[in-house]
């Protein structure tokens, strides 16, 4: 594996962004990419997959903070698909690239450092098309950290023998679960322990001494993971685009939409040590992959020749490292509430202390009736399984809300999205009425002023049954200011806020039967997508649309799409 040192070439890569800041800027680089299918053989079967360029995972884009960047996309593949493309400063907006139709985003890295990913947000596409982002410090200053010998992307998603495609639409018929995927997948392989795999595991060298920047991403569909290295820490420095206080532990937590950037210090004698990742699954009586993917860690001299070898050491007997239990929230919650923001001169932490906007939502997995005698209702009790945001279950329109705004178009979408649950029980109890079960099917959006300051405390209900929700804002970051298990109390939970280091992040695991509390500041002018990063949960209804408005009228600091772009 060639490793990238800290002057990458810049890569220009085809983007489908998923929530940071990019705003657009003239640029005279360019680079075709083609978003195609392509035959990938995995676990003794061959199957076509869409990709771009050809790539699973995708390519990774590298630039600098503030480095411009243009890119051209054309889809050559047999799916639409949505991608974000920049619409104005900390601003993206939602496009559609039909088959062999070429679009041509324009990018600025303004803000964020650190790791970022692009990916499909359609139907099941980002199964096989997504790839890293790496934003590297601004040029001319440095990590706020000793400087790593190498850095390497570590993109972890998962693999279903059969077409994703295929698997999403049997899920949509039969109103319950999806088919679990058959393997979870470390830079594309799934490791030497799931068949035909031995020979293409992924392997990552290293010397003796170094220390390398692991990148993490996971662009899994439905997995929180826990992830380790035999006998090595990792230490934590940032966590999407943000960088964090360092923190060592032997496993991490990572849930879909997220990036941990960690350093693993090459300390342990020569030989190979096995990176591993597999699931952490909170539910009763819930079917998920229970496989483990695995890469390997393998020291080098400097000539390139491994490194004094043992017999113990030596495939196949390699050992796999210390990982939580699959069902153990207490392990997965302790490490993402260990992260803090690094609060330094360069990097203060800028969290909201008075609040305009507050705002709490429920989180919940729901049941609809099956009302056609032709439907497959395969949920709890002969039903449709669904899932909501206070009890509204969303409901996408057949009109873009991004063009229904920009065009004035009346009757897509309501403003009343329920600023508090508007059904109030013990959200957490073992055992709940089936009242609670039925949402409403509704195009719900909760609108901001601009520049507002807000507070949202997402809770957590054991409505059919607890999960946890790893929940993904567009548009801006958050600062993720306090969480605890049980229902929210208005009155003491605060005074347990953390305002002073609160990890900045674009997605947070809200804990099973819990909740969690997070903080932005409304100044990113547009129309945001807050949704639950479990595929399953998102294509369900657990999901709402923010718009935020300028403060000089609705429009007026938002440019209109060119008149040459047809809407979206």
């Amino acid at each position: 594996m060639e490793l990238v040192k800290l002057f990458p070439k810049q890569i220009l890569a085809f983007l489908l962004f998923a929530g940071f800041v990019v705003y657009c800027k003239a640029s005279s680089q360019r680079e075709y990419n083609f978003v195609r299918e392509a035959p990938y053989t995995r676990l003794c079967h061959t199957k076509k997959i869409l990709t771009v360029n050809g790539q699973f995972p995708g390519p990774t884009l590298y630039a600098h903070k503030g480095e411009k960047l243009i890119v051209n996309v054309i889809n050559r593949g047999n799916y639409n698909i949505t991608i974000h493309c920049n619409q104005d400063i900390h601003g993206r907006m939602v496009r559609n690239i039909s088959h062999n139709v070429q679009l041509n985003p324009e990018v600025i890295f303004s803000a964020e450092e650190g790791t970022l990913w692009w990916h499909a947000h359609s139907d099941w596409s980002r199964a096989t098309v997504h790839g890293a982002i790496v934003v590297l410090p601004k040029k001319g200053t440095t990590y706020p950290f000793q400087k790593p010998y190498a850095e390497v992307p570590i993109v972890l998603a998962e693999w279903w023998k059969k077409d994703v495609m295929e698997v999403f639409e049997e899920f949509m018929a039969t109103g319950g679960d999806p088919n679990v995927s058959d393997a979870f997948t470390i830079n594309g392989q799934p490791g030497d322990l799931y068949p035909c795999s031995k020979q293409d595991t992924y392997k990552l060298t290293v010397q003796q001494g170094k220390t390398y920047l692991l990148r993490f991403v996971n662009a899994a569909m439905n997995i929180i993971l826990f992830l380790g290295i035999h006998k090595h820490n990792l230490t934590v420095v940032g966590s999407d685009a943000a960088y964090t206080k360092q923190l060592t532990r032997d496993y991490i937590v990572i849930a879909p939409g997220q990036t941990i950037d960690a350093l693993l210090r090459a300390d342990q004698p020569g030989g190979r040590y096995y990176l591993a990742a597999r699931a952490y699954s909170s539910p009763k009586n819930l079917s998920f992959d229970n496989t483990t993917t695995t890469a390997i860690i393998e020291y080098t001299n400097v000539g390139g020749a491994t490194k004094n070898v043992s017999s113990t050491q030596k495939e196949p007997y390699l050992t796999l490292p210390f990982l939580p239990y699959y069902n153990d929230t207490l392990a997965a919650t302790n490490f993402s509430g260990s992260l803090r923001s690094l609060n330094d001169k360069d990097h203060p932490s800028e969290v909201p202390l008075e609040i305009s906007t507050k705002l709490v939502s429920t989180l919940s997995i729901n049941t609809l009736p099956c009302l056609n005698v032709n439907d497959s209702c395969e949920g709890p009790n002969g039903t449709r399984l669904a899932a909501s945001m206070n009890n509204i279950s969303f409901v996408n329109p057949k009109i873009d809300i991004l063009q229904a705004y920009y065009y004035n178009i009346k009757g897509v979408f309501g403003k009343k999205f329920p600023k508090f649950p508007p059904l109030v029980f013990n959200f957490t109890a073992d055992y709940l009425p089936l009242v609670y079960e039925l949402p409403k099917r509704k195009t719900e959006v909760i609108v901001l002023k601009y520049n507002a300051t807000v507070e949202m405390v997402l809770q957590g209900t054991n409505v059919v049954t607890g999960i946890d929700h790893p929940m993904h804002l567009h548009g801006f970051s958050f600062y993720v200011v306090g969480w605890g298990f049980g229902n929210y109390d208005k009155f003491k939970d605060p005074q347990g806020y953390n305002l002073v280091d609160p990890p900045l992040r674009n997605t947070i695991m809200v804990p099973k039967n819990g909740w969690t509390a997070i903080r932005f500041k409304a100044a990113n002018p547009g129309v945001w997508f807050m949704h639950c990063h479990f595929e399953r949960h998102m294509t369900w209804g657990m999901e709402t649309v923010f718009i935020v408005k300028d403060g000089k009228g609705r429009n007026a600091r938002m440019r209109r799409p060119p008149a040459d772009m047809p809407p979206c």
